[in-house]
């Protein structure tokens, strides 16, 4: 497992398609995904492109945030697709990709996302709330869309990251 570094913008990596991964072997993106997100504070999830890996595997666990009223431990999925969405909620978001900034950001409150698991086996998840949240974040990265592309406006819906001492 290697903790790699976070891709920031304008990284070009974060704003083109990542490729399938399809049946390639891919152990150690898997295991360096775990590895960055676990090393990183607060992060609730991460996607290839972020460690500048150009490939739709990412990996979530909103199981340690206040916000998570549903939780599937940690889901690591390569290819995922969604393959339902309902409801719409805004809210703020956060990205490692885009550190200074945080932005409001609609997402659907209930999500079905199907995909395969690292052991090869087709996984569907069903969530809703911010755990929906974090997949469709994360999803998003694998289409090379950021939070700043979702907001309704770069004025009104952008701010400077908060920082504690």
């Amino acid at each position: 497992m290697t903790v790699r570094p976070v891709t920031r913008i304008p990284d070009h990596v974060l704003k083109q398609r990542a490729e399938e991964v399809g049946d390639a072997l891919a152990e150690q993106l898997v295991e360096d995904l775990i590895a960055t997100m676990r090393a990183s504070p607060a992060c609730v999830g991460l996607a290839a492109p972020q460690i500048g890996a150009s490939r739709r595997a990412i990996a979530v666990d909103v199981s340690s945030h206040k916000k998570a009223t549903t939780s599937h431990g940690l889901v690591v999925l390569l290819d995922p697709i969604v393959v339902e969405s309902s409801g719409h909620e805004v809210g703020r978001e956060g990205c490692m990709s885009v550190p200074d900034l945080t932005a409001n950001v609609a997402r659907a409150t209930h999500l079905v996302v199907r995909g395969r698991g690292p052991d090869g086996l087709d996984r569907v998840v069903v969530t809703e709330g911010f755990e929906a949240r974090a997949f469709q974040h994360e999803i998003d990265h694998l289409d090379g869309w950021l939070i700043l592309d979702r907001v309704e406006s770069l004025a009104t819906d952008v701010f400077r990251r908060r920082v504690y001492r």
